[in-house]
């Protein structure tokens, strides 16, 4: 299924609750949120029809996020009903990582193909800071047990705030050395609680990799035909001199891969959005709780997809993203 303006549109995000077991400073304000109550989130059976009426029109993969998508409960019972959906190559899982020491066993039985960890430092009293009383034990627990289960690939997502964790890219360079993972530095984006740090945050992607080639030919770029292996998303990868993982850049402020979109997001109140940035979105909820049959969803998702808006238009909300009341935080928005 193509766009507007020729994307093709193969991979949905799908957001299972707007809860989470942490209060990172970039994503949720420090008194927390006033979550949906449990009538207002999609159900299991809810999502299922949504991705069973997706997948003709071209969605293969999934991603299952957040919130923090591991304190819903039955989530690995769900991810296996996505694997078993014909058509569906791939589902990934994005997690802040504290809880699968307990859950990854039964996530790597439902057939988890790859996950995301979510981690902003290394040492444990600012991680403690970022995650307002996180466990970095936890998380790495967690790493290392997503390696011995044999999720391929393993990303870790870091998001450079200038001041706060920027000092600490060379050190996760070196867990990406020792270890087989595949680091993505992403750039701050003011959105949601953020919007409070835009001017102080921002650290611009060719400023670290600037900083890193310097250090004795420590990065190179990653052949074409080697990066499909780490994934097909918007991250330009690097090998490490005598290192086990990568290292990747995500840049949506300064080289923003909007021409090349190919997603859609599910929020967990059931809005399907076309762009994180954009306050569009088709009301689905609605429509699945009044009877909507399969063609009804999948005119829906149509509908969603043809409002996927263009470069020029994102461009403008770049530097002062714009989203609706209802969805101000990126735990609410699904990340």
């Amino acid at each position: 299924m193509r766009d507007a303006f020729g994307r093709d549109i193969t991979y949905l995000r799908i957001a299972i609750t707007d809860r989470c077991n942490l209060r990172c400073i970039y994503c949720m304000p420090e008194e927390g949120v006033e979550f949906k109550p449990h009538s207002d989130i999609l159900s299991y059976e809810e999502i299922e029809r949504v991705v069973r009426a997706a997948v003709p029109l071209g969605i293969s993969k999934i991603r299952v996020t957040g919130g923090e998508p591991l304190v819903r409960k039955g989530v690995a019972g769900f991810i296996g009903r996505l694997k078993r959906i014909p058509g569906i190559a791939e589902v990934a899982l994005t997690t802040n990582g504290v809880l699968l020491p307990r859950l990854g066993p039964a996530l790597k039985e439902a057939g988890l193909d790859r996950v995301n960890i979510s981690l902003d430092s290394l040492k444990p009293e600012r991680y403690a800071e970022i995650t307002r009383g996180g466990d970095l034990s936890k998380v790495l627990q967690g790493i290392d047990l997503a390696l011995e289960f044999g999720f391929k690939p393993v990303k870790l997502n870091v998001v450079v705030v200038r001041g706060f964790n920027d000092d600490e890219v060379l050190d996760f360079v070196e867990l990406a050395k020792n270890k087989e993972v595949h680091v993505r530095f992403i750039e701050f984006m003011s959105i949601g609680a953020s919007r409070t740090w835009k001017n102080r945050g921002y650290v611009n992607s060719s400023e670290l990799l600037g900083k890193l080639t310097l250090q004795d030919e420590l990065l190179t770029a990653m052949p074409e035909e080697e990066v499909s292996v780490v994934g097909n998303g918007p991250a330009k990868y690097y090998k490490i001199k005598d290192g086990l993982g990568t290292i990747g850049f995500i840049s949506p402020v300064s080289n923003h891969f909007c021409a090349d979109c190919n997603r859609m997001r599910l929020t967990a109140d059931g809005k399907l959005r076309p762009c994180l940035l954009s306050d569009r979105y088709v009301d689905i909820k609605t429509a699945l709780r009044s009877g909507a049959d399969h063609k009804g969803l999948q005119d829906l998702f149509r509908r969603a997809v043809f409002n996927k808006p263009q470069e020029k238009e994102i461009d403008q909300n770049m530097a002062e993203p714009q989203v609706t009341d209802e969805a101000a935080y990126m735990s609410q928005i699904g990340g």
